[in-house]
This record gives C-alpha cells, structure tokens and sequence, in this order.
C-alpha cells in the first residue's frame, strides 16, 4: 500500500514478494500491497523461459464516464487523524473544470512541482487540494523509498512518518480502477505505472485512499487499483532522482530514505 495510511501490510521489495510485512494494524498504507513480487514479470525466484512471461501491460488510457466527480465522499475512516484538519468541504459532484491544478512542494531536498489532474480523479484532487490548503503536509517527513527493480517510489503525506497515519477520512479509487468492469481479473494484473507518476497509497482494504501519496522515479509495476492523479513536473523528477540515489537508509530496497526528506510546504499555484 504506498502507505495512504501510496498502505497492517507493507511491501517487501526485496524479493518484491508478497509484499506486506504486517504491522500493529490493519492500516499501514503502501503503494505495492498484496501482491507477487516481480509484480508483471514471472517468478520472482526462477528463470522462466520467455515466452512464459506475461507481457508488459501499460495503464489503461483514460476514458471519462458520467460517473467521474459525480458522488464524492469522505466517510471517518477507522483511525483518526494523524494530524488535525478536517474533511473537504465540497462533497457530492465535484467539477472537473479546470482539467489540472498545479502545486508546488518545497522539501529539504528540493522543489518538487506536481500538476493534479482534476479531470480524471476530481474526487482524489479535491481532497488533495483541501488537505493543502489546510497545511495537513506542512513539516511532515516522506517515510518509505523503494528502490527495488520493479517498484521505484518516494512515499509520504503521513504526519505520523511511520506509513500508519492519515486525515482521519477516506475515500473511493477513481483512474484507473474505474477504466475496469467490477470484478475484472484484469484489475488484479500488474500494469507500468510509468516515471513521473503521482498516486495515492492505501491499506489492505479497499476505497482507502487518505493523504498517503507516492511519486514514481522510475516505471514501476503495481495492480491498477493505487488512484493516479497527476504528474510530477521535471523539477520534481530531479529532486526524486538525488534522493533515490542517495539510497535506503540501512541499505536494502526498502525503508526510510538515507537522505531525510521533509515537506516544508505544499502550495496551490
């Protein structure tokens, strides 16, 4: 679960095995929660003969639906709020005008320039955007770097730094877990989720999403059901590149990033 509270399961990428190590609860968020290791390439211990191999699978393109921003809500979620803010103001159908929102992070490492896609997650931007605008990220530490293989990722939005806090919500995925028929086994399957990507983590239940997000430096290979909701800009992929090579702390493929990344700011322009 790229921990949205990107997430009682987090991922160990080392083997990108089953990838939840379980906590204290049910509600760590990661961005890679249940699911085989290689995550969309055989097995993770064999050398499987090619032709073996499932292909590749790009995300799906999007297409929009009457159902996009038209019922938008924010039930309690289990755990209260790591950090006190309350839910977004807006509820119910939330436009899709203007199609992005751009935002700029300020970290100790960097700028990171974010541009949210308003016309294909609305429900995920608004509560994004509201979070913002209550300073919920201000002063909070990314919590979890993956550098492993098949999943590259810088994940945060967690006040608690631990990958077990949230705004005390939740909400329902939207693209591309809605581009997929309920009960699709397609929805299961590993697809890229290419670099430069902004998603939101989530805990082992579903429609979990919270404030944990990630962001992909490098493509990664994760089921379809992590809510994509915008792009990172290049100043951002910059930023992300110097952290990643900086490494884990600990060495590994999986834990808090050697270099401590702080949010000082996140604004909207």
């Amino acid at each position: 679960m790229i921990a949205g509270g990107v997430i009682a399961s987090l991922v160990l990428i080392a083997a990108v095995v089953t990838t939840v190590v379980v906590t204290r609860n049910d509600h760590k968020h990661d961005a890679a929660a249940a699911t085989p290791t290689t995550i969309a390439s055989g097995s993770p211990a064999t050398s499987a003969p090619a032709a073996s191999t499932p292909p590749v699978v790009p995300l799906p393109p999007f297409s929009p639906s009457a159902n996009v921003g038209a019922n938008c809500q924010y039930p309690a979620s289990q755990d209260k709020a790591a950090k006190a803010v309350k839910p977004p103001t807006h509820t119910g159908k939330i436009p899709t005008d203007p199609a992005t929102v751009s935002v700029s992070m300020a970290t100790n490492q960097g700028n990171i320039g974010l541009m949210l896609a308003n016309n294909e997650s609305p429900c995920t931007v608004n509560s994004f955007a509201s979070l913002i605008g209550q300073g919920f990220f201000n002063n909070t530490k990314c919590h979890r770097l993956t550098t492993s293989a098949d999943l590259a990722v810088l994940q945060c939005g967690d006040p608690k730094g631990d990958g077990t806090g949230g705004p005390g919500y939740e909400f329902a995925n939207e693209y591309p877990t809605d581009q997929y028929p309920p009960n699709d086994p397609k929805s299961q399957q590993p697809v890229v989720y290419p670099r430069g990507t902004l998603a939101m983590a989530h805990s082992s239940q579903p429609n979990s999403n919270g404030s944990q997000f990630f962001m992909v430096y490098k493509d990664s290979q994760l089921p379809p059901d992590y809510t994509v909701f915008g792009k990172i800009q290049d100043d951002g992929l910059a930023t992300l590149d110097k952290i990643a090579k900086a490494g884990v702390a600990g060495g590994g493929e999986d834990g808090p990033p050697a270099t401590e990344v702080t949010i000082k700011s996140m604004l909207l322009d």
